[in-house]
């Protein structure tokens, strides 16, 4: 009877943290912020530190404890995540990272030479005080080149939040790869005392559809993609057409699989293509 008892109590044990562990999982739905799949197989585990997933809400992303930024960061925007909040400016800490993990804070930058970039935009999610303030949270945030971050990246982020005034919706997967960029103060590996990566690249991956609904079966080969990789370079031309390019090339520069939610026909064709311009 001991022995059933215990049988019971481990396997009720196992439910429960199988249970607990898949309600925490972010969903793949439609809308969801990684609708477009998981390009690094990002998981929850600490022992998974270089690659770790993390559920904001607002964007999912996945961490580099290492390197003390993310890797790549993916969201969802529509309409309704666009509002008359002011931005927030309130850069802080995660306060939810594992213990013992390094918590990057708003000094970490100071006299950096390099800007504290967005991977989700301040101006992605402007429909409530939450929304807008967890985009400031430093785990969002890479040392980015002062022009490329106030010139070319605003300006493709603009160009991306007006796709919604001509009734469409956009999934954006953000990352970077490499070390060593050069900011205000010259070429930098690293910044915060050797605790921040400064990455060389910065390319960001979006796709543009109707507003609609089931919006991975409304995306086909047809569908606008919009891939750029620009370098972390303080001497970035302002146009960010400039720096086009396929997404197969960003794959194959940070071996991730993106689009990895969509029919493979479907990928083949969206990732070899190179936007040229257009509404």
């Amino acid at each position: 009877m001991r022995y059933n008892r215990l049988v019971i109590t481990f396997l009720g044990l196992f439910l429960l943290t199988a249970i607990g562990c898949k309600q925490h999982e972010p969903q793949q739905t439609d809308d969801s912020n990684m609708a477009l799949g998981n390009p690094s197989n990002a998981s929850k585990s600490i022992l998974n530190a270089d690659n770790y997933l993390i559920d904001h809400k607002y964007y999912i992303e996945s961490y580099n404890r290492d390197k003390a930024e993310p890797n790549w960061v993916s969201w969802h925007l529509c309409g309704k995540d666009l509002g008359a909040t002011d931005r927030l400016n309130n850069f802080r800490p995660d306060e939810t990272l594992p213990d013992g993990w390094y918590e990057v804070d708003n000094n970490s930058y100071k006299r950096s030479g390099f800007d504290k970039g967005h991977n989700c935009p301040s101006g992605d999610r402007t429909s409530s005080t939450d929304a807008n303030s967890a985009t400031f949270l430093m785990d969002n945030i890479i040392p980015q080149a002062p022009n490329n971050n106030q010139h070319t990246w605003e300006h493709l982020e603009s160009y991306c939040r007006n796709k919604l005034k001509r009734g469409n919706e956009v999934y954006v997967i953000m990352g970077v790869y490499g070390s060593g960029g050069t900011g205000r103060n010259g070429f930098a590996t690293t910044i915060d005392k050797g605790r921040i990566n400064v990455p060389a690249h910065i390319w960001k991956v979006v796709v543009v559809l109707p507003e609609g609904n089931d919006d991975l079966n409304r995306i086909d080969e047809n569908t606008q993609v919009i891939a750029i990789d620009t370098p972390n370079d303080n001497n970035i031309s302002n146009n960010w057409m400039n720096y086009t390019c396929t997404v197969k090339s960003i794959e194959d520069s940070t071996g991730y699989n993106l689009l990895s939610a969509l029919p493979q026909q479907v990928q083949d064709v969206l990732e070899n293509k190179k936007f040229t311009g257009g509404n």
